[in-house]
């Protein structure tokens, strides 16, 4: 039986936690973006952790820069940058403040808004794909750099909140190495999902760049 989705923000204490405790609780989650067309719903399905100065793969591995910066601060804010010179990724900032760990949103299911989601994303084939994968849920979304830093766990009408949702039993969590990741941040296990649900992305290991020859 599924648990009815309950509307409250997730209190900041959620995310004043070691990353790799959130991530996994992260599923299930609600995020609300309001846009002009009305808002967007979408449960989490699949995030990946990233521990800061313990983690290669993490932006924040080398110190603070005016990129990152907001992985530095407090818990429960938004991280967004931008990759590729394309696309753009979301984040939720995690553990004490100054300690920069986030977990990457990585796909997820539009529950409400479907419409407005659809706008964004003409090249999907169908409403699984709409936010599957994080650049998709970031284009989903409209999700810039201009919401880079959004308090996401305020009760206040903001761009971006993060509901209490209804969490995944333990039993339905599976988890493996991230998308992308080389080197020795490859070997984690820190990418999380929901078993079996069709919004999941599909796991791509790293593949180097070949440089012309």
């Amino acid at each position: 039986m599924i648990a009815t989705p309950d509307r409250t923000p997730l209190s900041r204490t959620f995310f004043d936690r070691p990353v790799l405790e959130v991530a996994p609780d992260l599923l299930g989650r609600l995020l609300v973006r309001t846009t002009p067309d009305g808002p967007i719903v979408l449960r989490l399905t699949e995030v990946e952790a990233y521990d800061g100065p313990n983690d290669p793969g993490s932006h924040a591995y080398r110190g603070p820069t005016a990129r990152n910066s907001v992985m530095f601060g407090p818990p429960g804010h938004v991280y967004v940058y931008f990759t590729y010179g394309m696309w753009h990724c979301m984040n939720l900032v995690c553990g004490p403040e100054g300690r920069a760990s986030a977990v990457l949103l990585r796909a997820g299911e539009i529950i409400e808004g479907t419409e407005a989601a659809r706008k964004r994303r003409l090249s999907a084939r169908n409403d699984k794909e709409l936010a599957k994968g994080p650049a998709r849920l970031a284009t989903a979304l409209g999700v810039d750099r201009a919401l880079d830093g959004t308090d996401a766990c305020t009760a206040e009408e903001t761009p971006l909140r993060i509901l209490t949702g209804a969490s995944v039993p333990s039993d339905q969590v599976r988890s493996g190495p991230r998308t992308g990741v080389s080197g020795d941040g490859a070997v984690h296990p820190w990418r999380y999902w929901v078993a079996d649900d069709p919004t999941v992305s599909p796991y791509r290991a790293h593949v180097p760049r070949r440089r012309p020859s």
